[in-house]
């Protein structure tokens, strides 16, 4: 059946660069009132990356917005787009559109440009461009442009067109245009002045679009790119009826794409327009619709500055993430050091030996601190950097206080069980109301690079699939030493069901990758806990489990509309279209990058020698570290294996590659050595390579080894 021509209207207007930190009521009095009266986002403006150049250039904007995909050019510097050729009759063809078509058809994106347009007029609707930026939006697949103008009063009575893109080029062309800029070199950053003037003759350009609305027309303004070196987040609000047919009110706008209150993707904007205007929303656009989601501030100063403070966040994320894990890894190597003479040398004695374990303990906890740091805007203080690591190390410390506050601190698990579990109820509670303790933390989304903004993202995969099994380790050891061996078996099934449910459900953790490398390391905790074998045999039928299992929830996800679908149900879609190869590709290459961390690389190594070469093997304290806490508490070794396991699998089929077994050993091997310590403490004095059979033991306990 064919669909009627569309009867609604909308406009867009594209501001490259444009933030909400620019905004202000005197300096841009049109803009500030729009929001004052419409829903507001801030906007991920991620495009095709072009390499050493980490903002988003205007043309990449403008071309992701008409391929509803990340899109972009072969230059390799930000230019001003193009200027299209007009015909007497008002169209226009965008110059250099079969190279462009070209480039991006043979990106890993496979974008198809054009395809907004194309989907315009396919429905029936006409399309009008105002500004060479703007011309790339409206066009179709062959380039071609239904109406153009250079003034959007040359376009006369607005409501002749379904669609009307202006491109508001102040800012990038202000940027661009420096004399100071080169043709190899990033233009410099834009002085206070110049970006001011820029942003008021912005404002003046969109208020006069703005005051030519058709009645009854949505009205889109978004920063579409960025018009500096450095990326951030920019403006996104909308106006007018909304894409369920209720006005955009004021307050925050969202997306099912990032399910984040106040912030959309610039991929959003394509099916937004899409939408509205009722035209069918091609396969190829990612995206999905801007809605209204929570009340703003009541006054638009108060709505400004919480936007502002969006971008800040993500934008001091940036900056510290680098120097962050080089102190993480360096302070970790040093602690391993450290624990070493503690532990094989009986370095300072027993007070070393036990201050070692508070150390342990506390350095344990610092990987679900750096996601329980977001409950502190630690980057709003004057040094972000010293206000994360303070705040980390904050809750790290109160999470060690409460694993030594009560009577479980003497049980050779007992620290270990406490903060494994807080870290595995942390983040399964925050995927269930909305991963935001994820967003803008230094292991986890950075909304600017706008890869993902809900779920489990891998490093906190790893972190909570960690905690989960060692936490269920120490469950069933106590339930196990009271005799409750069928409650012990349950209790952990019941609860690792829950928490892979938890990692592969896309209303909840979305992660595809993470499943199956769950499943297996769960798998080897539950053969070993409950006296079984793991064979190869066993490992394969339970691997295949895994994939049917995450194969079956993204099935459940394809079949929902493709507004509703997670990347679980695209990367269905991507395999009947064909398109799964690149996907695949592209993340076997970034998992193959990863190699290339040493930081990442080295403390994997570091933690890994540690296990073996420390805790393993016999000491100057009696036995082997390790054997002793295998002895007093069995299950240790069932986790220690399930971790492992999840950990390397979690590292061969997931993009991000070394980091996984990175951020699980930071968990597992400082909660490992706690209990070790524990052990040895509890065995009493012991002749060297001699150990003492602990109380209720027959035997002494031979060399056991991860």
């Amino acid at each position: 059946m064919a669909r009627s021509a569309p009867s609604t209207h909308v406009v867009m207007v594209g501001v490259p660069g444009l933030q909400w930190a620019d905004l202000s009521e005197a300096g841009t009095p049109n803009l500030w009132a729009l929001t004052g009266k419409s829903g507001a986002a801030s906007m991920s403006t991620r495009a095709y990356p072009r390499p050493n150049r980490a903002s988003t250039c205007p043309v990449a904007g403008w071309l992701t917005v008409s391929a509803g995909q990340r899109a972009g050019s072969a230059a390799g510097e930000c230019t001003l787009p193009p200027a299209p050729q007009v015909a007497p009759d008002g169209s226009a063809s965008v110059p250099g559109w079969a190279e462009l078509a070209s480039f991006n058809a043979a990106t890993s994106y496979r974008a198809t440009i054009g395809l907004l347009g194309q989907a315009v007029r396919d429905a029936g609707g006409t399309v009008a461009a105002v500004g060479p930026g703007a011309a790339l939006v409206a066009a179709d697949k062959s380039g071609k442009v239904q109406k153009y103008a250079e003034s959007v009063g040359a376009l006369g009575d607005l409501s002749r067109y379904n669609l009307v893109v202006a491109d508001v080029d102040d800012l990038a062309r202000a940027w661009i245009t420096q004399p100071s800029a080169t043709t190899t070199a990033p233009a410099p950053e834009l002085t206070r002045e110049a970006r001011g003037q820029a942003v008021a003759s912005a404002d003046r350009r969109a208020g006069e679009i703005l005051r030519l609305l058709p009645t009854g027309a949505t009205a889109l303004v978004a920063g579409l790119s960025d018009a500096s070196a450095t990326a951030h987040l920019h403006v996104a609000t909308a106006v007018g009826p909304s894409t369920t047919g209720q006005p955009y009110r004021h307050g925050f706008l969202t997306a099912t794409s990032t399910r984040q209150d106040a912030l959309v993707t610039i991929t959003d904007l394509t099916t937004t327009v899409l939408d509205l205007l009722g035209a069918r929303v091609p396969e190829g656009a990612v995206g999905r619709p801007w809605m209204s989601d929570g009340p703003a501030p009541a006054s638009v100063a108060e709505t400004v500055k919480e936007l502002s403070d969006a971008d800040l966040a993500s934008r001091v994320l940036v900056e510290v993430r680098a120097p962050f894990f080089a102190v993480f890894v360096a302070v970790q190597l040093l602690f391993y050091g450290v624990a070493a003479f503690a532990v094989r040398r009986r370095w300072g004695g027993p007070r070393v030996l036990a201050a070692t374990q508070v150390l342990a303990v506390a350095s344990g906890a610092v990987a679900v601190s750096t996601f329980l740091a977001q409950l502190v805007p630690w980057w709003n203080l004057a040094h972000p950097m010293a206000a994360l690591i303070g705040t980390i190390m904050g809750f790290a410390g109160l999470l060690a206080a409460l694993a030594f506050a009560g009577p479980w601190r003497t049980h050779v698990l007992g620290p270990l069980t406490v903060v494994a579990g807080v870290t595995s109820l942390a983040l399964m509670i925050d995927v269930m109301t909305g991963s935001r303790l994820q967003v803008n933390a230094v292991t986890g989304y950075e909304p600017v690079t706008g890869g993902r903004f809900y779920g489990f993202s891998n490093i906190a995969f790893a972190v909570y699939a960690t905690g989960t099994i060692l936490a269920l380790a120490g469950v069933a050891q106590a339930l196990m030493e009271r005799g409750r061996r069928v409650t012990a078996l349950a209790a952990c099934l019941a609860y690792g069901l829950l928490a892979i449910f938890a990692d592969g459900w896309p209303g909840w953790g979305a992660d595809f990758g993470g499943v199956p490398a769950f499943v297996l390391g769960f798998a080897v905790f539950m053969l070993m806990v409950s006296g079984r074998r793991v064979t190869l045999g066993k490992l394969v039928i339970v691997a295949a489990a895994g994939a049917a299992l995450i194969g079956a929830i993204a099935f459940a996800d394809w079949l929902r509309p493709s507004d509703q679908r997670t990347h679980l149900g695209a990367f269905v879609q991507q395999v009947i279209e064909g398109e799964a190869l690149p996907v695949i590709g592209r993340k076997l290459g970034a998992m193959l990058g990863t190699l290339g961390n040493w930081q990442l690389t080295g403390l994997s190594l570091a933690a890994l020698a540690f296990l073996y070469l420390v805790l393993a093997r016999p000491s100057q304290w009696g036995a082997s570290a390790l054997s002793l806490a295998y002895t007093r508490a069995p299950t240790l070794r069932a986790g220690l294996f399930g971790v492992l396991t999840s950990a390397l699998v979690g590292f061969l089929i997931n993009d991000s590659g070394i980091a996984i077994p990175a951020m699980a050993l930071t968990v597992a091997v400082p909660l490992t050595l706690a209990a070790s310590i524990r052990a040895l403490q509890r065995s009493g004095p012991t002749t060297p390579g001699r150990p003492s059979a602990p109380a209720g033991s027959t035997a002494p306990p031979g060399p056991a080894t991860p």
